[in-house]
């Protein structure tokens, strides 16, 4: 029996995907055990308590201080965050990287959105478990990008963000999806 099988999880990347090229990416980050901690569904629309204004503020405020990114539909669920993220590599960037010791564009453009999400997680977990007292982990290690490869898929996206608070009850983010979408017959072969 290994005891460290995370760490050699399977790769989500593209393979063979240039991730320092122009385009949009559809993210999705996913609180510490799925905790539910940004607020609730009422009426199919997402009410945010203080932990989640801070995760929206955070998101917005990322365009003051990156300048390569341009930051396009996002929802802030109970216990996760889905965005679409845009790179541009034509904007110039000096605040972000300055420190980095980066050699060339190419390199510092491979490391865009893997250093803004990194950024959004530390500085929202830093700021809600100082709100909460508590200390360690907030969000779930790692997070989900899909390739947004054409204009129908990005609007294909845009439209799921903008419902998922609808559909909360079916998602698989829900604490009692499997319980919920069984009795309803969903998920059942």
């Amino acid at each position: 029996m290994t005891l460290f099988n995370h760490r050699n999880r399977r790769s989500i990347r593209l393979k063979g995907f240039d991730y320092s090229s122009d385009g949009a990416y559809f993210l999705t980050i996913c609180v510490q055990n799925r905790e539910c901690l940004f607020g609730e569904i009422q009426k199919e629309k997402m009410i945010l308590n203080d932990y989640g204004k801070i995760v929206r503020e955070i998101w917005e405020d990322l365009l003051t201080t990156i300048v390569d990114i341009d930051l396009d539909e996002y929802v802030i669920m109970p216990n996760h965050f889905h965005a679409i993220l845009v790179i541009d590599k034509s904007l110039e960037s000096t605040n972000f990287y300055g420190s980095l010791n980066v050699n060339n564009d190419k390199e510092r453009r491979k490391m865009i959105l893997s250093k803004v999400v990194g950024k959004f997680k530390m500085l929202t977990a830093k700021a809600i478990n100082q709100m909460r007292g508590n200390e360690g982990k907030f969000w779930q290690r790692n997070y989900y990008e899909t390739v947004i490869r054409s204009e129908e898929d990005l609007n294909r996206i845009r439209e799921y963000i903008i419902n998922n608070p609808m559909q909360w009850e079916l998602d698989d983010n829900h604490p009692n999806y499997m319980l919920t979408n069984c009795r309803r017959g969903y998920g059942q072969s």
